[in-house]
């Protein structure tokens, strides 16, 4: 019998009933449904509030990342990722940074765009006009709606109205600027948003279509700056003088060729997304308004490239290394998955961050870091060997090695450079039969 994935009513099951469906569906075993079991702690009740049909959770490794002084305060920074060597090389950057005096970081308000696109405007300059004229009125039409949030000093605050090109005809596009204060800003942004939608269309004469936040957060930003000491780089084959120039060299490549800025940029986000996770925060939005930043950056510049690093290194004048990063960080520290899952709370606690502010300073140093670590491997000894011996064990473990043999297989694959699944399963059985490396 042909089975469907049409199932009535799943979302009002139980989680028991929902696992026990889905548990006959694929064939799976008792240990491998065991999988879905809920780690103590964590409330089956309140995981089932959090999005829909749930069976489980999965589990992502959590580290602490350690060194890190930033604006003379030290952090112990929780990171929430399953790549290996990621939470090892923020440690290790954040400790160079420390010998030069550790890390300075500054925001901006936390001002989040919320988009009423308007279409089928007759006169689109001039409904620009009607509708800046009106500016107050709708911004004090907007605050009303989350007096919560003006009582604590946000709230909205900016009107900024574009004339968009577009294939389907001119578009106005409202821009409200809203000060979100320590929340992420998505809920308290659309519903201004969608407040103000009749009075946009009524004074545009048009009719709206979206209303909706912007990931693309280019008000609230996030900078970080550190030097990272030339003497305190050196290598068994490198002067600490060569490896900066190496790092620079490395940056040169990614700001003039945009397939190694998505790599560059890529290995920001390693560290950012690991902290946003583990805070209970939306990643994918932070990765968004990223990567577009990196975009809107170049266009702003009007280069050749069409992205840009989110990070720029430097020589000072004594031959260090000065590293920079500006993000976008649209983080909150109420709301959403950070007030309720119990394991975000208590990686907030450990961060010890008092304001969304300063956890978008954190996000921004944690991204300078784990850049300037990637970098410093790829210019000396290559990326792959702390990524790959990390990458050995997991095989390891998978090929079936006890934990008094995973060292030794682990040794064997990086000594021959043949960090594979059949290799491991190779050389374990090999150590097993008394085979010697």
């Amino acid at each position: 019998m042909e089975r469907s994935s049409e199932i009535p009513g799943f979302y009002r099951r139980t989680i028991a009933e929902r696992r026990a469906f889905v548990k006959e569906w694929a064939g799976l075993t008792d240990g491998e449904a065991g999988a879905f079991e809920f780690p103590p702690g964590l409330d089956p009740a309140a995981v089932d509030r959090m999005i829909e049909n749930v069976v489980g959770v999965m589990p992502v490794p959590l580290g602490i990342a350690t060194n890190f002084r930033i604006n003379g305060k030290d952090y112990l920074v929780p990171m929430a990722i399953e790549e290996p060597s990621v939470v090892a090389a923020a440690s290790n950057a954040a400790k160079v940074a420390r010998g030069g005096g550790g890390f300075s970081a500054r925001s901006t308000a936390p001002v989040m765009i919320g988009q009423v696109q308007i279409l089928d405007v007759p006169d689109p300059i001039a409904a620009r006009l009607r509708l800046l004229e009106h500016q107050d009125e709708l911004l004090a039409a907007a605050n009303a709606k989350d007096p919560v949030l003006v009582k604590f000093g946000g709230g909205a605050r900016d009107l900024e109205v574009r004339i968009v090109p577009s294939a389907r005809g001119t578009m106005i596009v409202v821009h409200l600027l809203v000060d979100a204060r320590d929340a992420g800003g998505m809920n308290a942004v659309n519903t201004m948003c969608e407040a103000l939608a009749p009075e946009f269309a009524r004074l545009s004469g048009g009719r709206v279509v979206l209303r909706i936040i912007s990931n693309l957060a280019i008000h609230r930003l996030a900078r970080a700056h550190a030097t990272f000491p030339a003497a305190l780089l050196a290598t068994d084959t490198a002067t600490g003088p060569e490896v900066v120039d190496a790092i620079l060299d490395a940056h040169a490549l990614a700001v003039a060729d945009p397939f190694r800025c998505a790599t560059h940029n890529k290995g920001i986000m390693n560290g950012v997304s690991a902290v946003v996770l583990a805070t209970g925060n939306d990643f994918r939005a932070i990765e968004s308004g990223a990567h577009t930043y990196a975009a809107w950056t170049a266009d702003q510049a009007g280069g050749a490239s069409a992205v840009l690093p989110l990070t720029t290194y430097e020589k000072n004048r004594a031959g260090d290394l000065v590293g920079s990063i500006e993000i976008p960080t649209a983080v909150g520290l109420i709301g959403g998955a950070t007030a309720v899952h119990p394991t975000a709370k208590a990686n907030v606690k450990i961060l010890g961050v008092t304001s969304a502010r300063e956890l978008g300073e954190v996000l921004a140093v944690v991204g300078l870091a784990q850049n300037f670590a990637a970098l410093r491997a790829l210019a000396t000894e290559g990326i792959q060997r702390g990524h790959m011996e990390l990458h050995a064990r997991n095989l390891a473990v998978s090929a079936g090695a006890r934990p008094d043999e995973v060292d030794r297989v682990v040794e064997r694959l990086v000594r021959d450079h043949q960090i594979r699944f059949d290799r491991a399963k190779e050389v374990l059985d090999e150590l097993r039969r008394g085979g010697r490396g």
